[in-house]
């Protein structure tokens, strides 16, 4: 029900006030702030690993992850880490354009919605540790998966889980590194009565963040993980 609110009401604003597209400035769609030559340019992801959704020729499993399973049940991601969408991330991520989580986050359950990935029962975003959160102000992966999961009707669970220790940013480490620096990062409370949990991120790159999240929650008695990125970059 309030799904169909929330689209009537979009639809409202979006008859009153046409949105101008966000990348160019140009006439909008009536249902989202992108223009047709825009949207046409969006560097949607295709083929991928089922597991890390690395880019692939075919949807299978790339080699990594035959030698060393992730902790996910399944990973999709929307989009290529490129051109525009590296702005938009940037500037939801860094710039304090919350804005941005409308069609960044209308993006990303279009995607899972045209691809079908399957449903869970509750989205959680990667949280951020306190400290971070004071000096950002604001939780773009919290922004983004309440978007997703208002447009999807799916609940979201952001209270459930708290990045209990401080990590040095990941950018520059090796995945191992990464791995390391990530162990035991994350507290998850007791989720018994969830089988399925899908994990949302803006960018997934080696996949290590995602993974020591995804661990937490298995620990924490969730059957199934899955993670949904808005973004996937190279390794």
């Amino acid at each position: 029900m309030r799904r169909k609110v929330d689209e009537k009401l979009d639809a409202l604003l979006a008859f009153v006030l046409p949105p101008q597209c966000t990348l160019c400035g140009a006439e909008g769609d009536r249902r989202l702030p992108l223009c047709t030559d825009c949207r046409a340019d969006l560097p949607w992801l295709g083929h991928a690993c089922r597991l890390c959704a690395e880019p692939l020729p075919l949807s299978s499993v790339c080699g990594r992850c035959l030698r060393r399973a992730p902790p996910q049940h399944a990973a999709h991601a929307a989009f290529h880490y490129a051109p525009p969408l590296d702005r938009l991330v940037q500037g939801l991520k860094f710039g304090g354009r919350l804005g941005l989580a409308r069609l960044t986050g209308a993006l990303l359950a279009e995607a899972a919605r045209n691809g079908q990935w399957p449903r869970p029962q509750a989205l959680m975003p990667v949280p951020l540790h306190d400290a971070r959160l004071r000096q950002r102000g604001y939780d773009q992966a919290q922004v983004l998966t309440r978007e997703v999961g208002r447009r999807l009707s799916i609940p979201v669970e952001s209270h459930r889980c708290r990045r209990q220790r401080h990590t040095a940013p990941q950018s520059g480490l090796a995945p191992a590194q990464r791995r390391r620096n990530l162990r035991g990062a994350f507290d998850v409370s007791p989720l018994l009565a969830l089988d399925h949990v899908a994990i949302v991120d803006d960018v997934m790159t080696t996949g290590a963040t995602v993974g020591a999240l995804a661990t937490a929650l298995k620990r924490a008695g969730v059957a199934r993980v899955d993670v949904w990125a808005l973004c996937r970059a190279g390794r």
